[in-house]
């Protein structure tokens, strides 16, 4: 449904921008009146938005925004509905059974360029976390001395065998961060070993078992093989990649395009809810609390509530304060959908034979990226936004990324497909 023009007189957007902002954005609206939102033509469309989430701790900030009340404060009700898997996420998310989701920066690309499904204009409205993510080697592996990427192309090269590792979707983060440090330690994903797909709840089972090598997936399944005693921690992403992208707020380009108030009212819950997060000790541990529960991730609160305070131990004796744990706003940062964030995805597809031809990287985030509809969320909120729509990151190899020269940058690596 789109909106109609408003009668004369009735507040507009822009109306509801310049006020929020002047009366410090998420302050004017008060739970107890959610009305204050819903003023003429800003009412949002839809008022009940549902919302996929996988599992994991970085569903936190739209699980908190449903527990906390945020959604009644900007005149929406989300609804979290738990998935069993990214590719019916993906699905969902394709055919309109889900509104938005909690979702895969990639999976959102693929969609869109037409890798990893079926081919539609996809859009990503906000960043939801950065960093927190790990790579998971079995402890059969660590016994035999593969405790790192060195260690492991070692042990690979010594003990001739089929080697099989888990991501947690084609296109997703979880393979492009498993392939980087794998190749970055001279080991092909392609050619040395088998990477197939699991979904992340699944992960330490089918580890267990012996199904699996090794496995890159979202917290709290590092943690939990831990705990279990199955397997060790080899690297974290933000090790690869310190302040890396990870799960976006994604959704259809259609859907934006019919209910952009819809869109900003959850945007505006969720970045609150965002910030509540990252705010204090006390409020990480009541959202641990909440997302351990049944109805959420299911499992122990001992698996979520060290490592989202950066408290880290590797399995094998190892423990570490690590600054840069999982982060749900810091003043904003984590929540920008920076051009280039996306922009990267598109080059490991590329560098990895999931597209055959170089696309027009650029014109693909910026389709995709929902810029302007952020901006707009952040100003009422009074929220920073940075000046540039790409950053300037160095990885784990050295290798320096800013989208500048995307197509040169997907072509320069020495171990691709």
């Amino acid at each position: 449904m789109t909106p109609t023009s408003p009668a004369p007189g009735t507040p507009t957007r822009r109306d509801f921008i310049r006020k929020a902002g002047a009366l410090g954005g998420a302050a004017t609206f008060g739970i107890g009146n959610p009305g204050a939102w819903a003023a003429g033509s800003d009412a949002p469309e839809k008022k009940e938005v549902k919302i996929g989430f996988i599992p994991l701790t970085d569903c936190a900030s739209v699980v908190m925004a449903s527990v906390l009340g945020f959604d009644k404060k900007y005149g929406v009700k989300i609804i979290p509905s738990k998935e069993a898997s990214w590719a019916g996420v993906r699905d969902k998310l394709v055919n309109g059974e889900l509104d938005m989701s909690h979702v895969l920066y990639g999976l959102i690309y693929g969609v869109h360029v037409g890798v990893g499904g079926p081919k539609k204009d996809m859009a990503v409205l906000m960043g939801l976390n950065r960093n927190g993510q790990a790579i998971t080697l079995s402890k059969a592996l660590a016994d035999k001395g593969a405790v790192d990427g060195p260690s492991l192309a070692k042990v690979m090269a010594k003990e001739k065998r089929e080697y099989t590792f888990a991501g947690t979707f084609p296109t997703s983060t979880h393979t492009m961060w498993l392939n980087y440090w794998l190749a970055a330690s001279g080991i092909s994903p392609v050619s040395d070993a088998k990477v197939i797909v699991v979904p992340p709840p699944q992960m330490v089972a089918n580890m267990r078992v012996g199904n699996m090598d090794g496995f890159c997936v979202g917290e709290p399944w590092g943690q939990r093989a831990i705990i279990d005693k199955i397997g060790v921690t080899a690297i974290t992403t933000q090790d690869i990649w310190k302040d890396h992208p990870e799960k976006v707020l994604g959704t259809r380009a259609e859907f934006v395009k019919a209910n952009p108030n819809t869109c900003r009212a959850v945007m505006m819950a969720i970045l609150e809810a965002s910030k509540w997060i990252d705010a204090s000790l006390q409020n990480k541990m009541k959202m641990a609390d909440t997302v351990a529960e049944k109805s959420y991730i299911n499992t122990s609160v001992d698996a979520i509530n060290q490592r989202i305070l950066g408290r880290y131990e590797n399995g094998m004796g190892k423990t570490w304060d690590d600054p840069n744990h999982m982060k749900f706003f810091d003043d904003g940062a984590v929540n920008f959908p920076y051009l280039s964030d996306g922009m990267w995805f598109l080059t490991q597809h590329k560098r990895w034979g999931l597209i055959k031809e170089h696309p027009d990287y650029l014109a693909a985030a910026k389709q995709i990226n929902q810029i302007d509809l952020y901006k707009e969320v952040a100003g009422a909120m009074k929220v920073s936004v940075p000046k540039d729509v790409m950053r300037t990151s160095k990885l784990m190899d050295g290798t320096v990324w800013d989208g500048k020269d995307p197509k040169k940058y997907a072509d320069s690596f020495k171990v691709k497909a």
